[in-house]
């Protein structure tokens, strides 16, 4: 009888155990959010993103088409934050937080930076970009370059601006 009791509690525990295991396990995000930050000509910029991975697929001009707005990472839109006015290609942002979206190009691109900023804004339906083209602040064209693979996609703060950086691309936007 004991034996079948203790036989019981063991059982038990091991379901239990397994059970808890399972359900305390991290699944893993295909697109997680990611960010960066760092200090550009005195101003503190900030980047919220979608971190997409290429897993075998043609990015752009393929899974992105060229000539078609982008939210420039995945799901929830893209944010830049700037505590200081700057120039963005030459162009004035002032200092605020806006959603960043890009149309690609194989020679050119268009980089979006746009007022609607909401809290878990969606980035893009398969229709279209969220944006709204009339809360447009700033429209600039930047001329992408051929970099070495990047599986995941990522920002990079650099001494000039920023770069988003995926598969085989790099897009450097330049702040003053």
């Amino acid at each position: 009888m004991k034996k079948a009791f203790q036989l019981k509690a063991i059982t038990g525990f091991v379901v239990a155990l397994l059970i808890s295991t399972g359900s305390f396990a991290q699944k893993t995000i295909p697109s997680p959010r990611d960010s960066t930050s760092g200090v550009v000509h005195g101003a503190h910029i900030s980047i919220n993103y979608g971190a997409p991975s290429v897993r075998g697929r043609k990015i752009f001009g393929g899974l992105e088409a060229y000539g078609k707005i982008w939210r420039a990472g995945a799901n929830e839109a893209t944010f830049f934050t700037t505590d200081k006015d700057i120039m963005v290609e030459g162009k004035k942002l002032p200092a605020g937080r806006y959603s960043f979206f890009a149309t690609p190009g194989e020679k050119e691109w268009t980089v979006i930076f746009n007022s609607a900023s909401a809290p878990n804004m969606w980035g893009i339906n398969r229709q279209g970009a969220n944006d709204d083209p009339a809360k447009d602040v700033l429209v600039a064209k930047v001329t992408p370059k051929t970099v070495p693979m990047t599986e995941r996609l990522k920002y990079v703060i650099t001494k000039n601006g920023f770069e988003l950086v995926w598969e085989t691309t790099s897009v450097p936007v330049t702040i003053k």
